[in-house]
């Protein structure tokens, strides 16, 4: 059975979890607005408040740069631990996870940053906001404007998180479709993949929270800012208390747990496919 399963991790295809997430964002809406707000405004209330203001589209703002950040982001994350999983500590699921999110937080940081500042326009007035007409324009424009090191705005932060949300998702998914599957009737099937993905997702959600908001704040400041974690904290504290480290927890849940459900069941689905594809037989044509 290990050697099994060592094959099908070996075959699966680097772009496969990138490709799984980026399908995935599609359906959900980006969470980054509700995060930089500061204040306590109920989560529907605050949906139907952008709503009312801007339109029930607004709520997709910034879907392009989502798409993007999971192209780069997903795509290393999933695809690296493929790799250290197979090929450099195959028993050491957490060790891998952990590196391959370190390593996809770097990468996906430039993506992530134009991300959350599509997003936080839509809660700033028209004179701050940044008005990026898609994501690829926008890493332009800061080159430009601000200089390549904002690029890195943030990462420390995003690269807690993303190590959070890797081992988070990842091993807590493993753990439940394992649990399942030897303590229930259930196959291996689209029913088990959600149950688990539904575990994952409620996990990775409280894991990753605070480093969520810190990242979201932090890449949100304006021109010039030099906003630093420390200092996003100690605001953070004098004005909302403790609890705005979970600020968003609800709309982050609502968000990432179907993500994390539709984006386990795609990679399932996906690897259906390409496992498929890659045991079929080769027609020659005769002639």
């Amino acid at each position: 059975m290990a050697s099994q399963n060592a094959s099908k991790k070996q075959k699966q295809p680097f772009w496969l979890g990138g490709a799984a997430a980026s399908m995935a964002v599609c359906f959900i809406p980006p969470k980054s607005r509700m995060q930089v707000l500061q204040s306590r405004t109920p989560l529907l209330r605050t949906l139907q408040l952008f709503a009312a203001r801007d339109g029930i589209p607004s709520l997709w703002t910034g879907l392009s740069a989502s798409v993007l950040r999971q192209a780069t982001y997903s795509t290393a994350r999933f695809g690296l631990f493929n790799l250290f999983s197979t090929a450099l500590f195959p028993s050491h699921t957490i060790l891998c996870a952990a590196l391959a999110g370190g390593l996809a937080g770097m990468l996906g940081n430039p993506a992530e940053i134009v991300l959350v500042r599509m997003c936080a326009d839509g809660a700033k007035p028209v004179s701050q906001r940044f008005s990026y007409p898609n994501p690829i324009v926008g890493l332009y424009r800061i080159g430009r404007d601000e200089g390549v090191r904002v690029f890195a705005r943030g990462m420390g932060a995003n690269i807690v998180r993303s190590v959070l949300m890797n081992v988070s998702q990842i091993a807590p998914y493993a753990a439940a479709k394992k649990i399942i599957l030897i303590n229930t009737s259930l196959g291996d099937d689209v029913r088990t993949h959600a149950l688990s993905s539904l575990v994952a997702g409620t996990v990775a959600t409280t894991a990753c929270a605070p480093a969520d908001v810190l990242k979201s704040r932090i890449q949100s400041a304006s021109k010039g800012s030099s906003a630093q974690v420390m200092q996003v904290v100690t605001e953070g504290l004098r004005k909302e208390g403790p609890a705005f480290l979970m600020k968003g927890w609800t709309p982050a849940w609502l968000r990432l747990t179907p993500h994390t459900v539709l984006t386990f069941v795609f990679m399932e689905k996906l690897q259906e496919l390409v496992t498929t594809a890659t045991a079929a037989p080769v027609v020659r044509a005769t002639i």
